[in-house]
């Protein structure tokens, strides 16, 4: 891509990318501990199906509230591959626009479904593995509550996470870019990949998922560690002046 397109291509759709984590990050990660809270009604130690159902919870709320930012960031990037077609959008702002005017709500919303149910799974798989293994580092005394800890946890979430999620991934990508009538839906192209190239099929770029979750979850989690914190002492100082 670098020789051929540029190092700007590299960061196609970033906007629009930007865009949907704000709007996703904000809802499945900030809401996380307060729903957990709610399914315990504020007990310590919730169990792991809390943790799950929590995690399902806001990933699909975060889908539900998202999923304009998402179409739009799957078509401004698709838009980029089109050699010798005129681009439909300029921006991302325009392209809202465009969709609405054509599509009406539904366009904005399209492919809900599918993508509450792959949120769902990522979100819950990444949040609850990283309060466990922070849980567990914690618990047996290997680190303290700081900057190193919150790496490891991250880090062991994120390979978690993409063991779990690859087989969701490559059988999305693969159904959504198989031309018409090759698989009757989602489960039929799964299993044609099982019973055709076997269960490795299912893990097929695993090392580049790896480094993209992997990289993510480092950074989200530190990035929300230090800033949560920063926020505590924040208001800690504005209470004890009061």
């Amino acid at each position: 891509m670098i020789r051929t397109e540029g190092p700007r291509s590299l960061y196609n759709g970033l906007v629009a990318g930007l865009q949907r984590q704000v709007c996703f990050a904000s809802v499945r990660i900030g809401l996380y501990d307060n729903v957990r809270d709610f399914y315990t009604g504020g007990k310590d130690n919730p169990g792991v199906l809390v943790r799950i159902l929590a995690g399902c919870t806001t990933g699909a709320m975060a889908v539900s509230f998202a999923q304009p930012t998402d179409v739009v960031k799957v078509r401004f990037q698709a838009q980029m591959n089109l050699d010798g077609v005129a681009r439909r959008y300029n921006g991302t702002m325009q392209a809202y626009k465009h969709i609405f005017q054509n599509e009406g709500f539904r366009g904005l919303w399209k492919g809900t479904l599918p993508n509450i149910t792959r949120n769902a799974l990522v979100n819950c798989t990444e949040l609850v593995t990283y309060d466990l293994i922070k849980e567990a580092i914690l618990k047996h005394k290997l680190m303290s509550d700081n900057l190193p800890c919150h790496f490891v946890s991250a880090f062991g979430a994120g390979f978690v996470t993409t063991v779990i999620a690859s087989p969701v991934d490559v059988v999305k990508t693969r159904y959504m870019n198989s031309p018409p009538g090759q698989y009757k839906s989602a489960i039929n192209c799964a299993w044609t990949m099982l019973t055709k190239e076997g269960p490795t099929a299912f893990y097929k770029g695993f090392v580049p998922s790896f480094l993209r979750l992997g990289s993510w979850n480092v950074v989200m989690f530190v990035s929300f560690e230090q800033i949560k914190r920063a926020m505590m002492v924040t208001k800690k100082r504005v209470d004890a002046n009061n």
